[in-house]
C-alpha cells in the first residue's frame, strides 16, 4: 500500500509546535514579525503573498505587507528593503519573485539583511548552507526533509536523485541531502534538462525529488519499486474543467504510485510544507534576534 504523504497534516503538526514557540517568545514580550514585499501584478505572486500573510495571522505571527508599483524605479524597492532591514519589529522578510525586468534580482537578494533573510537566498546564507552551518534552510527543501522524516524515510546511505537545479529547490536540496547530519548522508545525483536518459538515473534511486518544472516529466516506468517520490512541481495543463485547466506535478501521479512506497500528491504535498517552513524560519529569526531560546520542532 503506497503511503500518500499529506503535507497539510504534517504541516499542521509543525505549526502547532511553532505556536508553542510563539507563546514562549510572547512571554518575553517578543512577537515574531514577517513582512512580504510585492512589486508585481502577477496573479500567482499575489496569491502566494496572500497565503503567507494568512498563515501568519493563523499562527500568531505579526504580518506586514508592502506593495510597490511595478512601474516604479528600482530605487523604490531598495528603499523599502532598507526600511524593513532597520525595523526591529520585523524579524524576517522576503521580496516575492519575480520582480520587474528593470530590477536586478541579484541586487535585491543581496540588499536583504542576511539575518532577516528567511527565504535563505542571500549569498551569505547560501554559503552557510553549503558549509553545513545553515542559518536558515530554504523553505521548500527544508519542508521536504520534514516530509521524509514524517514518512520514516532514512536518507543515510540511500541513493537520491534530484531532478532540477534551481537556486530555490534543486541546488539547496542536493546540498541538504549530502550533508553529514540528520536528513542527509545520501549519495546524491542532480539531473536537469540536459541529462541524457533521465529514466536511467531515476530508476536507480531510493529517493526521487522532482523539481524541474515540467508537467508529468517522471512517470512510473522511471521509478524503482519501493522508492520514495517527492513531487515539487505545480503546473497548469489544459483540462475539461470549469477553469479550463488542472494542476499536475512533475510526476505522473497514478503510474508512479504503482511503484512508490511513499509519494506526495499535487496539490497537498510539498506546497503546504513550504509555507510552514517559512513560518519556522521567522520564529527562528525572532529567537536569534531577541536572544530568547525556543524549542523548534
Amino acid at each position: 500500500m503506497t503511503h500518500v504523504l499529506d503535507g497539510n497534516a504534517i504541516g499542521d503538526r509543525i505549526r502547532n509546535d511553532l505556536a508553542e514557540c510563539i507563546e514562549t517568545l510572547a512571554a518575553a514580550d517578543v512577537r515574531p514579525g514577517l513582512a512580504t514585499v510585492l512589486m508585481s501584478e502577477d496573479p500567482a505572486s499575489e496569491t502566494y503573498v496572500s497565503m503567507k500573510q494568512q498563515a501568519c495571522e493563523e499562527i500568531g505571527i505579526r504580518g506586514v505587507h508592502r506593495e510597490i508599483d511595478p512601474d516604479a524605479p528600482a530605487k523604490a524597492l531598495f528603499e523599502r528593503i532598507d526600511e524593513l532591514n532597520d525595523d526591529p519589529d520585523v524579524h524576517g522578510f522576503l521580496v516575492q519573485m519575480p520582480v520587474p525586468d528593470h530590477v536586478d534580482e541579484r541586487r535585491v537578494l543581496r540588499r536583504v539583511d542576511p539575518h532577516k533573510d528567511v527565504d535563505g537566498f542571500h549569498p551569505e546564507n547560501v554559503g552557510l548552507l553549503v558549509a553545513g552551518h545553515a542559518r536558515f534552510k530554504p523553505a521548500t527543501p527544508h519542508g521536504i526533509q520534514k516530509l521524509l522524516e514524517a514518512a520514516d524515510v532514512d536518507t543515510e546511505g540511500k541513493d537520491a536523485v534530484v531532478v532540477g537545479r534551481s537556486d530555490i529547490v534543486g541546488k539547496p536540496m542536493a546540498n541538504l541531502l549530502i550533508q553529514k547530519s540528520p536528513g542527509g548522508n545520501a549519495t546524491t545525483t542532480v539531473c536537469h534538462s540536459r541529462t541524457d536518459d533521465l529514466g536511467e538515473k531515476t530508476r536507480e534511486a531510493d529517493i526521487v525529488i522532482a523539481a524541474a518544472g515540467y508537467p508529468e516529466l517522471v512517470d512510473g516506468s522511471m521509478i524503482k519499486e519501493g522508492a520514495t517520490v517527492i513531487d515539487v512541481g505545480v503546473n497548469r495543463v489544459e483540462a475539461d474543467t470549469e477553469k479550463g485547466y488542472k494542476l499536475v506535478g512533475d510526476v505522473e501521479f497514478e503510474s508512479a504510485r504503482e511503484k512508490a512506497s511513499a509519494i506526495t500528491p499535487v496539490p497537498g504535498g510539498v506546497g503546504p510544507m513550504t509555507i510552514t517552513m517559512l513560518l519556522y524560519n521567522t520564529v527562528k529569526a525572532a529567537s536569534i534576534q531577541s536572544g530568547v531560546s525556543v524549542d523548534l520542532p
